[in-house]
């Protein structure tokens, strides 16, 4: 019995110590272009990601994400032409931060094709500034600030968020921290099915499935496609809880893996919750044609009623929300997985 445990022991610290080794750093550099509204988060000379605030998106966000081996992991539209990209939604953006229901506006769902004579439903985050950057090896800082407004620009939260990368071989991290001060009498988080931190991915990271749908060409036009061509499309979510596919949706979990291949790369993507938000585990708001978000506070309208949060803030209080977003060219196992919620937990 001692032998067995001993083994045991020593398989797990062996783990341990080849998944730290692995990790080897790799340089990270932040270079700020703000004459064309981005920042560029450079790992080894080559882009890994953007954070970007151009005036048709209606929020900041991180566009495009790009894989250790240099596979784009989110979906090209609405910013480019990709042939085979689907043309729903274009508030789907790369990855982003906001909600669907705050003071009875709709941050999430804004966008450019959202008619003039209904803006008046629909808030927009605008960036305010870059407050911080550092460069280093296997690590980079970003700090920004932004504000969250009414149609009528009436500042409703202030928002400061700091961006963690982390860069090894093999291995992409963003841990993302948002700090969110009402800056009016009463700030309501009205539980929401639309939320909260989220990615768009591209084509190849989706599920396959045979619902019809309108997809884009190379030159930008939108063609109705009745049965979809699933080649290439072999994504699959996981959860912390065992559940796997697009049954994922509505459930809990402390984590979310989205894995497929792209170009012969295996790709998981990883959102990790962090137990000091509120509303913590969070619920999953993720479907099959490539959305994939937690959302910790919708809990009314992903429990089908079972729960109910309404998270608010009144003037002077703030709210921090903590995400990890995980990109690795492996298929990464639950256990890998848990030591990094586990590390992030820490944090």
């Amino acid at each position: 019995m001692k032998y067995s445990a001993i083994i045991l022991i020593m398989i797990i610290s062996s783990s341990s110590l080849l998944f730290a080794q692995k990790k080897s750093k790799e340089k990270i550099e932040i270079q700020v272009n703000e004459a064309q509204n981005k920042v560029d988060v450079m790992v080894g000379g080559k882009v890994f990601t953007s954070y970007i605030y151009p005036d048709n998106i209606m929020k900041p966000v991180l566009w495009p994400v790009m894989s250790p081996a240099g596979n784009m992991v989110t979906r090209s539209y609405p910013l480019i032409n990709k042939e085979g990209d689907r043309t729903d939604h274009p508030h789907h953006v790369g990855i982003w931060l906001n909600y669907g229901d705050v003071n009875g506006l709709d941050f999430w769902n804004n966008s450019e094709a959202i008619p003039a004579e209904r803006k008046d439903r629909y808030g927009t985050i605008y960036h305010q500034s870059i407050e911080k950057v550092k460069s280093g090896k296997g690590k980079g800082l970003l700090e920004t600030t932004s504000s969250w407004k009414s149609p009528d620009n009436v500042t409703l939260l202030e928002e400061e968020t700091s961006f963690d990368f982390k860069a090894m071989t093999g291995m992409r991290i963003i841990d993302r921290t948002t700090e969110l001060t009402a800056v009016v009498d009463e700030v309501k988080f009205t539980d929401n099915k639309e939320g909260m931190f989220a990615i768009r991915v591209s084509r190849e990271m989706e599920l396959p499935t045979d619902k019809p749908t309108e997809l884009m060409d190379s030159q930008g036009i939108k063609t109705r496609v009745e049965k979809m061509d699933n080649t290439y499309v072999k994504g699959d979510y996981r959860s912390s809880e065992g559940i796997e596919g697009g049954d994922v949706w509505g459930t809990r979990g402390r984590w979310m893996k989205l894995s497929s291949e792209i170009k012969g790369e295996q790709v998981s993507l990883v959102i990790i919750d962090h137990p000091d938000n509120p509303g913590y585990p969070t619920y999953w708001h993720a479907r099959d044609y490539g959305l994939f978000a937690a959302n910790t506070l919708g809990q009314k309208a992903l429990s089908d009623g079972e729960n109910e949060l309404n998270y608010s803030l009144e003037n002077g209080e703030t709210a921090t929300f903590k995400y990890r977003f995980v990109v690795a060219s492996e298929d990464l196992s639950d256990a890998a997985i848990n030591e990094l919620a586990d590390e992030y937990a820490k944090q």
